[in-house]
């Protein structure tokens, strides 16, 4: 970057002098021609000169000056590349204490569906230690090849080394297009890869598919508070990369006939060297079970009025093997952890069932719960939000309303042995 004085407009009025807030702009005596003048004269005048050792480049003095007499100099470098000498669909893989993250596999399903219509071929990365024997479950769920990087550093995710790792796969492999979980990990890691690689990067992706004129990746995402969805492409650089939330595509049926190919991948020692120790992990103990992998969901937002009520929805929870999850009020105002948040800035869930107690149905929050086989909603309003998109409405006060429900889910499981 750059700045300058176009000597031919400046007329030394002292107007950027003042304007600047970091006295990087004096004036001196130059004669120079003044341009816009019926008759071209010569005029003894001041001239601004700019130090750029003071300049922080902000702007004020180019957008104070009358005469247009100072412009800042942006070099655009061209990082476009040749769109040709990549080739595939790439899905990167998650583990959680040796075991694949169930998203992965969704993952991998909308990955062999993009591959197909791009006719090419469906890999599928997984980093870790000692982990080359869960390469075939990708094979089962898809994959045509599974890359494996195994390495004793690699055992715990470290978003420093992990992102130096996926840079070499994607330099060597070149992949089109790359995908991962908009999660906790997905979203530390391909943020540092985008710019490692240097291509653009679609966060918490809703949608997936091909554009069937150019080839290109459609990404698509809630935008403006989720009122919107945006369709993003990356037209000129490559891969193509996109983070997707969890629960949004369909998990495929396994196959374990599914043949495949395993290959390692040695990162360099360059690449596994991280300057972060991992010292350990603190699980939310209020957690017992994801409410991303939930099949019953008990929720609940302002309308609990306070932290102590959430115990009755972990009581139902328990009954019938469930996750009680929150609204984005509940969490910001503290009676429940974030790991319960439910919505745009939260989880999105896919249950069979999910009941929401004295939530209202901001947009937000619809989106992250929305594809759930049955809602259920109890509030007070009768034009609450949420209403429009229940199965089911109670429209009555939840503390009467759960007692109720308790018991008949005590008389059900008593029932039933």
């Amino acid at each position: 970057m750059d700045i300058k004085v176009i000597e031919e407009k400046c007329v030394g009025c002292l107007i950027c002098k003042q304007k600047c807030s970091y006295g990087a702009i004096t004036l001196i005596d130059k004669r120079h021609e003044l341009r816009g003048l019926s008759i071209k004269t010569k005029f003894a005048v001041k001239l601004a000169v700019i130090d750029k050792d003071k300049c922080t480049y902000c702007g004020e003095c180019v957008t104070a000056c009358p005469f247009d007499a100072i412009e800042i100099i942006r070099e655009e470098k061209a990082f476009a590349v040749n769109k040709e000498d990549y080739r595939g669909v790439m899905v990167l893989g998650e583990l959680r204490d040796g075991e694949i993250e169930a998203y992965t596999f969704e993952l991998i399903g909308k990955g062999r569906e993009l591959a197909d219509k791009l006719k090419t071929e469906l890999t599928g990365v997984l980093i870790g230690d000692n982990i080359k024997e869960k390469a075939q479950e990708l094979i089962s769920y898809g994959a045509e090849r599974v890359i494996v990087v195994s390495h004793p550093l690699l055992k715990n995710f470290i978003a420093e080394s992990y992102s130096k790792v996926v840079s070499e796969i994607i330099k060597k492999e070149r992949p089109e297009i790359f995908l991962a979980g908009s999660t906790t990990m997905g979203r530390a890691l391909l943020s540092r890869v985008a710019a490692n690689v240097k291509t653009g990067l679609t966060a918490d992706c809703t949608g997936l598919d091909i554009d069937s004129e150019t080839g290109n990746l459609i990404q698509t995402r809630p935008a403006f508070g989720g009122s919107v969805m945006a369709s993003i492409l990356t037209p000129s650089h490559r891969p193509q990369m996109a983070t997707v939330r969890p629960r949004v595509f369909k998990k495929p049926q396994r196959d374990d006939s599914r043949k495949g190919k395993i290959e390692e991948f040695i990162p360099s020692d360059e690449a596994v060297k991280c300057r972060v120790k991992y010292s350990g992990f603190i699980p939310d103990e209020t957690s017992h079970i994801n409410i991303e992998e939930a099949d019953i969901i008990f929720s609940g937002g302002r309308g609990l009025k306070g932290p102590e009520n959430f115990k009755h929805l972990f009581e139902l929870a328990e009954m019938v093997g469930g996750a009680v999850g929150a609204s984005r009020v509940a969490v910001d105002e503290g009676w429940i952890p974030y790991s319960h948040q439910v919505g745009q800035t939260g989880k999105t869930v896919a249950p069979k069932i999910y009941i929401a107690f004295g939530i209202s149905g901001a947009i937000q929050h619809l989106a992250g719960m929305q594809t759930a086989d049955v809602i259920i909603a109890v509030n007070k309003d009768p034009d609450a939000p949420i209403f429009k998109i229940a199965d089911i409405g109670i429209v009555g006060d939840l503390f009467e309303v759960i007692p109720v429900l308790k018991n008949k889910l005590k008389q059900l499981i008593e029932n039933n042995g």
